[in-house]
């Protein structure tokens, strides 16, 4: 298992969601943004932590054979301990669980000793302080700007607090973490969000929904750009 290196950490990142790809022609889709793709988010619903089903380990299996970009996948599970194992023998580059399942000492050590890149996620309605003891542990915090389950949902402003308290943190200790946002991500919200501090955008409609997904890519990435220049 050979896992792919994220780049450097704080650097501006876009993610493009297969969530919102035409799963009938995966791989082509994938293909299709490759050069606007920094890495590949990978959303794993369980239809138990979330009202929703979507893919698993052998579908990251499947498509990991068409894409060397990072995989960084998102477990909204109520036992993702139970497949940490299989997503990095899959081809999973690094795996988030949510802080909301808890045992997150143990779900990190397992995900570390595993070799993945670690990523820690929270609902909208998480406050902070649930985060912040983990975050000299953590390569990533996701904070969702919708609740999981369902794309297309509209960008919560209101959690760009939790994001500018999350950067003062990870700035303050001079720590090693990215921080990711995770929907209703597009041209007016990506500016937005990375202001606030992130530097890791998530988008799926707002790219594979486009008539014209690389461009769309390409056109967040360059309004993300101008917003951080702010």
């Amino acid at each position: 298992m050979t896992l792919i290196d994220a780049g450097p950490t704080g650097s501006l990142r876009v993610a493009p969601s297969i969530l919102a790809a035409d799963f009938g022609s995966l791989a082509n889709a994938v293909h299709e943004i490759d050069a606007e793709t920094d890495w590949l988010h990978v959303d794993v619903m369980d239809g138990h932590f979330v009202p929703n089903v979507s893919i698993g380990p052998p579908v990251v299996a499947s498509l990991r054979r068409y894409s060397t970009r990072f995989f960084d996948c998102h477990l909204m599970m109520s036992e993702p301990g139970r497949y940490l194992e299989a997503f990095a023998q899959a081809g999973a580059d690094g795996c988030t669980v949510h802080v909301e399942v808890g045992a997150t000492a143990s779900l990190i050590r397992d995900a570390r000793a595993l070799g993945l890149r670690v990523g820690l996620a929270a609902n909208p309605d998480t406050p902070f302080d649930k985060v912040a003891p983990f975050l000299g542990e953590i390569d990533l915090l996701l904070l969702m700007t919708v609740f999981p389950g369902f794309g297309g949902q509209s960008f919560m402003e209101d959690v760009m607090t939790k994001v500018s308290a999350a950067r003062r943190e990870v700035d303050v200790q001079s720590l090693p973490v990215d921080i990711e946002v995770d929907g209703g991500i597009d041209l007016n919200t990506a500016p937005v969000a990375v202001r606030a501090g992130a530097n890791v955008l998530v988008a799926g409609s707002a790219i594979f929904s486009r008539p014209a997904p690389l461009e769309a890519a390409h056109s967040l990435r360059a309004a993300a750009e101008a917003g951080r220049r702010r």
